[in-house]
C-alpha cells in the first residue's frame, strides 16, 4: 500500500501524490518535466502539488507513518536540525527573505530524522516544518513569548518525536548548538532524553560558569571516533578526544521571559577535546548537555557516539539539495506548489539515503523503504538476477533491506564485483526496479481478475 492512500481526500489524488513521490526517488530529481515523463504526466504532477487538499503537513504526516512502525522495540536517536532553501535571482512571488541579511527569497525546513542508536540506521523521516518568513518587523528577542519565536521549532520537534515514536525502547532527542534553550530541557517530555551541543556559557548554581566547569574534572579516558565528511571531496577523519563529564546546575537565563520554567536544571556535561589534530584542522571541543547518565568513561564515550549520529541530519539536508535532489533549482515558482514539492523531497532524500546505506548489507526489512506489493514482486525477481557463481548470488536473508537493495544494485547495472553500487548505481536500480514491480502488480491484479 502506498504511503499516501487514504489522504487527500480522493484515492486518485493520493495515488498521483505517490507516483511524484517514486519518481523522485527513482530520479533524483525534483524537476517537474522530468517526473512526469511526458505532458500529461507534467499535468497531473502540478495540478495534485496545487491543489488545497495536499499540504506539507499531510504529506509529512504520511511520510512518518512508516517510520513510526520501525523504531518499534528500538533505541532511538532523533536528529532535528534546521536547514533554508534559497533562489537567488528569482522575484520573490510569495516567498519570504532567507539568505544572507535576508536578501534572497526562499523558505526554511526544519526537519527531524529517526536513526537506529545501535545500528547508525536511518530508518526514516519523524518529521518536519516547513515555513517562510513574512520579512515584517518584531519585537525584542528578550521581550516576545518563546511560542513567537523561530525557537519553537526545537520544543516542537521532540514533542513531536515522543508522540510519533512512542513504541521505542528509548528516544533519544539530539540538536546542535541553536538547540541550546533552557526550556528545551525544563519542558521536555518524560519519554525523551535529550543530548543537545552547549553554545551558551551559561551561569551555574555556584556562580562559576559553564565552559569552565570541566577544566577541574579528572580525564575519564581516550576515544577515536571518526568524522564523517563534510562536504563533497572530503573522506572525513578520526579523532583522538579526550573525555571528561560531571553534573552541572543551570541557572535560568537572567534576562529571559519567566514563562513557569524552574530556577535552575541539574544537567549532565560531557566535554571532548581533540588532541594532536592534523595540521590546518582545528581541534574538536565538544560540550554536550544532557539528561543521560555519564558515570563512567564507556557512558561519556557513548554520549559522544550518539552525538556524532547527528550527522544524519546534516547527511538529509545535503541529498535534499547539493548531493542529491537539488530542491534549490526547482523551477515550480508558485509558493504553494513549491512547498508541497520541498516535503516530498525531504522524504524522498531520506527513502534515497536508507537504499545507499542497504548496498553495505543491512538486517532492517525490506518494508522500511518498500511496498508489500514490491517486496512480493522483489521475490520473484530476485532469481532472475543471480548469477551462476558464489558472488552473484544474494545471500541476504529474504525480505531484508540488504536484500531488496541487492537485487536494486543488480537492475542498476551492479556486477556483484569491484567496489560496493553508488548512489547513481542505486537510484537507476530503483528506477528500474519500480517500473517492473508496478508492472509485476498489474499482470498479479490482471490475473486474479481473469
Amino acid at each position: 500500500m502506498s504511503d499516501f492512500a487514504g489522504w487527500y481526500g480522493d484515492k486518485r489524488r493520493a495515488a498521483a501524490v505517490g507516483r511524484l513521490y517514486g519518481a523522485m526517488v527513482e530520479q533524483s530529481s525534483v524537476v517537474i518535466r522530468k517526473l512526469g515523463v511526458d505532458r500529461g504526466g507534467e499535468l497531473s504532477a502540478h495540478r495534485v502539488l496545487s491543489s488545497d487538499r495536499v499540504t506539507p503537513a499531510v504529506t509529512l504526516g504520511c511520510l512518518a507513518r512508516r517510520t513510526r512502525d520501525a523504531v518499534a522495540g528500538r533505541r532511538i536517536v532523533a536528529a532535528q536540525d534546521t536547514t533554508e532553501v534559497n533562489f537567488p535571482g528569482r522575484q520573490s512571488r510569495g516567498l519570504g527573505p532567507a539568505g544572507r541579511q535576508g536578501r534572497t527569497p526562499g523558505f526554511f525546513i526544519h526537519a527531524t530524522v529517526a536513526i537506529d542508536a545501535d545500528t547508525d540506521a536511518m530508518l526514516g523521516l519523524v518529521a518536519a516544518e516547513i515555513w517562510t518568513r513574512d520579512g515584517s518587523a518584531v519585537g525584542a528577542r528578550r521581550q516576545r513569548r518563546l511560542a513567537d519565536k523561530e525557537s519553537q521549532r526545537w520544543l516542537s520537534a521532540a514533542d513531536t518525536a515522543a508522540e510519533r515514536l512512542h513504541r521505542a525502547a528509548e528516544l533519544i532527542v539530539v540538536g546542535d548548538r541553536e538547540s541550546d534553550i533552557y526550556a528545551l530541557f525544563s519542558r521536555r517530555p518524560a519519554a525523551v532524553q535529550l543530548l543537545v551541543r552547549a553554545a551558551q556559557n551559561r551561569t551555574l548554581a555556584d556562580g562559576t560558569l559553564l565552559f569552565d566547569a570541566a577544566a577541574a574534572w579528572p580525564a575519564l579516558g581516550q576515544r577515536t571516533v571518526r568524522i564523517p565528511p563534510r562536504h563533497p571531496g572530503d573522506r572525513g577523519r578520526e579523532a583522538q578526544l579526550t573525555l571528561r563529564a560531571g553534573t552541572v546546575r543551570l541557572c535560568h537565563p537572567r534576562n529571559a521571559r519567566r514563562e513557569g520554567d524552574p530556577d535552575s536544571l541539574c544537567l549532565i556535561l560531557v566535554e571532548a577535546v581533540e588532541t594532536n589534530p592534523p595540521e590546518g584542522a582545528a581541534p574538536l571541543h565538544w560540550r554536550l548537555l544532557t539528561t543521560l547518565p555519564a558515570r563512567c568513561a564507556a557512558e561519556a564515550a557513548e554520549i559522544v557516539r550518539l552525538y556524532r549520529l547527528r550527522w544524519r541530519i546534516e547527511q538529509t539536508f545535503r541529498m535534499l539539495k547539493s548531493d542529491g535532489l537539488r530542491l534549490e533549482e526547482a523551477q515550480t515558482a508558485e509558493p504553494h506548489r513549491l512547498l508541497n514539492l520541498a516535503a516530498l523531497a525531504i522524504g524522498a532524500a531520506v527513502r534515497i539515503i536508507q537504499l545507499v546505506d542497504a548496498r553495505d548489507g543491512s538486517a532492517r526489512p525490506a518494508s522500511d523503504v518498500a511496498s508489500d506489493a514490491q517486496i512480493a514482486a522483489a521475490t520473484a525477481l530476485c532469481p532472475t538476477l543471480e548469477g551462476s557463481t558464489e558472488r552473484q548470488r544474494n545471500h541476504h536473508p529474504a525480505g531484508s533491506l540488504a536484500w531488496i537493495s541487492w537485487i536494486i544494485a543488480r537492475l542498476g547495472g551492479w556486477n556483484c564485483y569491484y567496489k560496493p553500487p553508488g548512489p547513481k548505481t542505486m537510484r537507476d536500480g530503483w528506477q528500474r526496479f519500480a517500473a517492473i514491480a508496478n508492472g509485476y502488480t498489474l499482470a498479479h491484479a490482471a490475473r486474479h481478475n481473469v
